[in-house]
């Protein structure tokens, strides 16, 4: 019964007003039932039951049985209403709870009211630096595991020393658990005899006592073995092969500063209050803000003297004989009573290490097999097989475990990266597209939010778990800060399915793959003129736009002035134009409207002209980077350009053109395409977006050359980068420096970026599709191999797809290396 409080009364008519609302605003399942809980502060209680069906909801006030249930107090269910909060920030927050099915509050978000107000916060989000610094050092001497969003980086002992600048630690929902985590033994540091990286989420360090020239004459051994699931465990192994008993002190000191993922790597420092705690047998590290409660408990097996920085052993160990105990870290992140999280969402379940392994296994041998001569491409292809099978995180509360992007700083979900990632992965592991695609139909934009960029059709770009995404400090929630998600879903959605012949999944999205194409058509054109613009963004390191260039200085002129906004960048129009193309091809075949068809073809087609018209500089040879909103074009020679070959926009006759720009050696450095030609005034080899040279960048281009009969080119793209991928044990990271190859023979790391990182490991494969010239045709999969001659012959067995299971053969043969 209604309390007659303000807040109720609104409460009240919302619910009350659903039935009528709800029409046409509904996707396909998931289906069920919602119970709302609201509390108020003299305690009276307020209760709502919310039926989802198929486009359809029912309303009650009474019911025996919910899939998910919500509580909170009414003030704050009124601020979603106003549009000045976000559910998941609110959850991360502490200040809503949610049990059960959290997939269904998700899909409730599209009954909520159209507009909303500013978000409130003014103050910016992160971005992505340029230039010749980035934040954070380079870790050679680094070492790391990594299961979903909970992962270790340590040095090559496996120790973590603290530094606000680098991302060592333990790390879990976007926030570092643990700054320090360093062992002694009688007070000394310890050296490395071996680390043996098992797997991605498990290491074995070996390691004596002091400094590296009395290895000759230790007697003590010290093994330390790690790992990550649910939790952070490491066991100690201390060996005395002394002939006497020896007495030692074992220390491991601790800390946190439970500093956010982003904050590190942007410099910026926010010191944070942090508590200890100790029980009987456990030390507890707090950060409390408000009702946000992250919590680090860490316990051992063995008996240790506790203190507010750490654990101290006291042992004795006869001859020849072994002490050890087990640490296990618990990362805690406390919801609205307390508890963690977790604990109430139907699919937060623990795995056992076996398990984990198994998982991972499983992923791995259903991918298809590789035999080829040229060892550097099957290193590279067994590893980003692997890294794509870990590439995983359990978020929230999903039925599957999200896609995550890299390490160290993306272990999230990024709607460009996944999507990129899913489809050059298609031939070899489908499932990546499933996920992919499920949970950025849940996210969609479905209302207008400035804050969070978001508007009704878009898809998501970021959703971090941070205390700003908690506390709404940036929109990282749920922030729609990308303008080339939107037509890469549509994009996506349709390759899905010409590989593995899927309707019914297409046909459960149609409902968001129809939003999506009206975004394009009434939200991604305010400037006018027929095209997909970007709006500037302002971050705490400056300004960006919303594409994967996203810093200000990767969209500019040749004259190294940027352009202004807002910019209509050259791929985002490749993108829409594809997407068109392609969503017509599902209306025809799968959705049955061939009306809905016809239209997209034809405005296809005039995009094209269009663009072709309004784009070209006649007098380069190639098409602009962006346009200004007055029409001006930018004319800075970059890799986009690559990418319209990948969306096809690019009439035939201009092909010949914007290939030999990309193999030129402006652009191209000898291992790769450059994001940015030496040409230009803000050319830098180290810039992120000016320069460098990026694997799922080159992937795309090489894809778009075979796209357009470049077999030769995209060959050496694919040759050059695998050749590349040696220097980084067979895993490419993001970015490399844009150095010519002549100069500096081998390829330069950048500072520490993300690696693995998801687009890079999919580049090794698309990169093996274009040489073997994989393409799904009817019921068949088609291979038109052009494979270069030193890379030998190559087998792809077993590759899954519509027409079953199929085997792919390419046998090296010289080519003419002139331009085709």
């Amino acid at each position: 019964m209604s309390t007659g409080s303000p807040a109720i009364d609104r409460i009240d008519r919302f619910f009350a007003g659903l039935p009528e609302s709800a029409p046409g605003r509904l996707p396909a399942p998931p289906a069920g039932v919602i119970r709302f809980d609201f509390v108020g502060e003299d305690g009276a209680a307020t209760t709502w039951f919310v039926h989802l069906g198929v486009g359809r909801v029912r309303v009650v006030r009474t019911g025996d049985h919910a899939d998910c249930v919500v509580e909170m107090r009414p003030e704050m269910f009124v601020r979603l209403l106003n549009g000045t909060d976000h559910g998941v920030a609110m959850l991360l927050r502490g200040v809503l709870s949610v049990e059960g099915d959290l997939s269904l509050f998700l899909v409730f978000r599209r009954l909520l009211p159209f507009r909303q107000a500013d978000s409130g916060n003014a103050e910016p989000q992160r971005g992505t630096p340029d230039g010749t610094t980035v934040a954070g050092g380079g870790l050679p001497e680094s070492t790391s595991v990594f299961y979903g969003s909970l992962f270790m980086i340590s040095d090559r002992y496996g120790d973590v020393d603290p530094s606000p600048g680098t991302p060592l630690g333990l790390f879990f929902f976007d926030t570092r658990f643990l700054s320090t985590w360093r062992l002694t033994v009688d007070g000394e540091r310890l050296s490395a005899l071996s680390l043996d990286e098992i797997n991605s989420f498990e290491t074995k360090f070996a390691l004596v006592p002091g400094e590296p020239t009395h290895y000759v004459n230790a007697t003590t051994s010290i093994l330390r073995h790690r790992w990550v699931g649910q939790d952070f465990e490491e066991e100690i192994t201390l060996i005395n092969y002394a002939p006497e008993p020896l007495r030692y002190t074992v220390r491991l000191d601790v800390g946190a500063d439970f500093a956010e993922v982003q904050e590190i790597r942007d410099s910026l420092r926010r010191d944070r209050p942090v508590s200890v705690t100790i029980d009987r047998d456990s030390l507890r590290l707090h950060y409390v803000r408000q009702m946000l409660h992250r919590e680090t408990v860490i316990c051992a097996s063995q008996p240790a003297v506790l203190d507010e920085h750490g654990l101290t052993f006291t042992i004795t160990v006869a001859p020849h004989g072994t002490w050890s105990t087990r640490l296990r870290v618990l990362t805690l992140v406390r919801d609205l009573h307390r508890r963690d999280l977790r604990e109430r969402l139907t699919s937060a379940t623990g795995h056992s290490r076996a398990e984990e392994a198994r998982d991972l296994d499983e992923v791995i041998a259903a991918a298809p097999r590789l035999r080829a001569n040229h060892q550097p491409l099957v290193e590279a292809y067994r590893r980003s097989v692997r890294d794509l099978a870990a590439l995983y995180y359990q978020g929230l509360n999903f039925r599957d475990r999200l896609p995550a992007t890299g390490l160290p700083w993306s272990m999230a979900l990024l709607g460009r990266e996944s999507l990129i990632s899913a489809f050059q992965v298609l031939p070899f592991l489908p499932h990546r597209a499933i996920t992919t695609l499920r949970i950025l139909a849940l996210s969609q934009g479905v209302r207008h939010d400035p804050f969070r960029g978001e508007q009704p059709g878009k898809i998501l770009q970021e959703s971090r778990y941070g205390e700003s995404a908690a506390f709404n400090d940036a929109p990282d929630a749920a922030a729609f800060t990308a303008a080339d998600t939107t037509p890469l879903f549509v994009i996506l959605l349709d390759e899905y399915e010409r590989w593995t012949g899927d309707v019914e999944l297409v046909r459960r999205y149609e409902f968001q793959a129809r939003a999506a194409i009206s975004w394009l058509d009434r939200h991604a054109d305010p400037a006018g003129g027929g095209y997909v613009w970007s709006a500037l963004r302002r971050t705490r390191v400056g300004e960006a736009n919303e594409s994967w260039r996203s810093s200000v200085q990767g969209i500019c002129f040749r004259d190294g002035r940027p352009a202004t906004f807002p910019q209509a960048i050259c791929e985002f129009q490749g993108y829409a134009y594809d997407a068109k193309r392609r969503a017509a091809r599902l209306a025809r075949e799968v959705w049955g409207d061939p009306h809905w068809a016809d239209r997209l073809d034809r405005e296809a087609a005039e995009l094209r002209e269009r663009f072709d018209r309004d784009f070209w500089i006649p007098d380069r040879g190639y098409y602009a980077l962006a346009l200004q909103a007055d029409g001006t074009q930018v004319d800075a020679l970059a890799s986009n350009i690559g990418h319209l070959l990948f969306s096809g926009i690019v009439p035939p006759e201009r092909a010949g053109q914007v290939v030999r720009h990309l193999l030129g050696p402006a652009l191209y450095s000898g291992w790769g395409v450059r994001t940015l030609a030496t040409t230009e005034t803000e050319f830098n080899p180290l810039g992120y977006h000016t320069g460098s040279v990026w694997p799922a960048d080159n992937s795309l281009i090489a894809w778009g050359l075979r796209r357009y009969g470049f077999k030769q080119e995209a060959a050496r793209i694919a040759r050059d980068l695998l050749e590349a991928a040696r220097y980084f044990d067979g895993r490419l990271p993001a970015l490399f420096a844009g150095y010519d190859r002549a100069r500096t023979r081998v390829p330069v790391p950048h500072r520490f970026v993300d690696s693995p990182y998801a687009p890079s490991a999919g580049a090794t494969l698309l990169l093996l599709r274009v040489l073997l010239g994989l393409e799904p045709y009817e019921h068949h999969l088609a291979v038109d191999a052009a494979v270069p001659e030193d890379l030998g012959q190559i087998e792809l067995l077993d590759v899954r797809g519509r027409w079953g299971f199929a085997d792919a053969l390419g046998r090296g043969r010289p080519f003419d290396h002139r331009t085709s």
